[in-house]
């Protein structure tokens, strides 16, 4: 994190924008062609939990005081230079998170209609996106144009065909990279050469490993795919369980995985819609219905040849919780591959507990 705060600030000083984001539904192409930086704020550690449940309720999503917990007690770095956050209406608990900090910073907050399969939806996201426009023009007194946002189109396009690139590396048998080195390569600034360089160096790094034999686990190992909340550095938990159990996490199916990967922006046309098109085909608990994650997982489960399915769900997160039934159900029925759910928060206090099920788990299959 550290050199990416020393990214922000110096860009910051030589007169670029700064914009923190909290999810994958930010469009960080417009953010770019504003001549700022999209930053994903923080959220992913325990000990900011505490100071936030003096003004949230204690049974909230870890996830979402997490968030709060850093803007509390100044612990975010990227919140203190920020110009703008860009908010979006994915959870209930994050809308009014978004209240709380729009007392403290400006805050634009987009709209989601969430049923995905309906036009009309659609043309009410593009409207939002159109607004977000307008809003970033107005801030940072600059007009964006049609050129503008092709010259991110095709920035973001690039950085997300390497990350791609890296995670579908979990594709190797034997595995090259555990699932905990896939899931440290996400940073938190966006349009930064110096990230596509390290991507490079570790799309590199990981042929040679596998030309010269050295793998991450032994063949045979239990192939995991990972689904449900995202991860981040600090909550990778479940994780590192999983492969202390014996197993290999392959495919990470998250926010924090292949999710956001999986669709490029289309290069073509009127920017502004392919753009909103691409966002719009996430496929997040939060839409209704969100055939869009099993036709994912499916599609992943017979590339990444996984063994088993096992679903994070974050305390709290309700629309992941209640989607799990249809998930494991489908992973049964459809795939015909064990699937497990687990539900915990940030704090290690159950990593034993955890451990226990996963180790019984891998040794079934």
């Amino acid at each position: 994190m550290f050199l990416e705060v020393d990214l922000v600030r110096d860009a910051k000083r030589h007169g670029k924008g700064v914009v923190g984001i909290y999810c994958e539904f930010t469009p960080r192409e417009l953010i770019l062609a504003a001549n700022a930086l999209p930053v994903c704020l923080c959220g992913a550690n325990n000990r900011t939990i505490p100071p936030a449940e003096t003004v949230l309720p204690s049974n909230l999503c870890p996830l979402i005081k997490s968030s709060f917990g850093y803007i509390l007690t100044n612990r975010c770095p990227f919140y203190m230079v920020l110009d703008l956050v860009v908010a979006e209406t994915t959870c209930d608990g994050k809308k009014k998170m978004y209240e709380l900090i729009a007392e403290k910073k400006p805050v634009h907050v987009l709209e989601l209609t969430q049923k995905v399969d309906e036009q009309e939806a659609f043309d009410h996201w593009l409207a939002e996106v159109r607004k977000l426009r307008k809003r970033l023009e107005q801030t940072f007194n600059r007009t964006i144009t049609d050129d503008d946002l092709r010259e991110a189109i095709r920035m973001m396009n690039k950085e997300r065909g390497l990350l791609k690139e890296a995670f579908e590396l979990g594709k190797e048998e034997p595995a090259v990279l555990t699932g905990k080195e896939l899931s440290d390569i996400r940073y938190r600034v966006a349009g930064v050469a110096g990230h596509l360089k390290m991507l490079d160096e570790f799309i590199s790094e990981a042929k040679r490993r596998k030309e010269t034999g050295r793998f991450a686990a032994k063949a045979g190992a239990p192939r995991i795919m990972l689904t449900g909340c995202p991860t981040a550095q600090g909550t990778t938990k479940l994780i590192e369980v999983i492969e202390e159990c014996g197993a290999v996490v392959v495919a990470q199916e998250t926010c924090s995985g292949l999710k956001p990967l999986d669709l490029m922006v289309d290069e073509d046309g009127d920017p502004l819609e392919a753009i909103a098109r691409k966002y719009f085909k996430l496929p997040c608990s939060c839409m209704t219905p969100n055939t869009g994650r099993t036709e994912l997982i499916e599609r992943l489960a017979r590339e990444f040849r996984v063994n088993a399915v096992i679903d994070l769900v974050w305390q709290a997160c309700h629309t992941y919780n209640v989607e799990s039934y249809l998930i494991d159900k489908f992973v049964r029925e459809k795939l015909g591959i064990p699937y497990m759910k687990i539900e915990t928060d940030y704090s290690d206090s159950d990593r034993e507990r955890l451990k226990v099920r996963v180790q019984t788990l891998v040794e079934m299959l």
